[in-house]
């Protein structure tokens, strides 16, 4: 018996290295779903991981760093934030600029 298969539709998912348990420290929306600022999640809305392993969207920790009373701090242990981009590590302006880095709208 020979089959011949006329059409084939592909679908696929993906989902963020990350726990599925796990949300935004900032917005509490998994890092599946998009922040406020975005109408899908991916790579317009990476995730930031800072030194201390916390977890951000991008927007989310953009908004809380350009805040004068965050102090560039992780808004969930207090410690000075540095994002890490794989072994570099990016404190303060650094991180702002790192991000804006990025081809985004929002």
């Amino acid at each position: 018996m020979l089959v011949d298969i006329l059409e084939w539709n592909g679908v696929a998912t993906w989902s963020w290295d990350v726990p599925s348990e796990e949300v935004c420290g900032i917005c509490r929306v998994s890092f599946d779903a998009t922040c406020s600022n975005c109408k899908i999640p991916g790579d317009q809305c990476p995730l930031v991981v800072g030194e201390c392993t916390h977890r951000f969207h991008m927007h989310c920790i953009v908004k809380w760093l350009e805040i004068e009373t965050s102090k560039n701090l992780c808004p969930m242990c207090r410690r000075s934030f540095k994002a890490v981009h794989g072994e570099k590590q990016l404190g303060g302006s650094q991180v702002l600029s790192y991000i804006e880095s990025f081809n985004f709208e929002g």
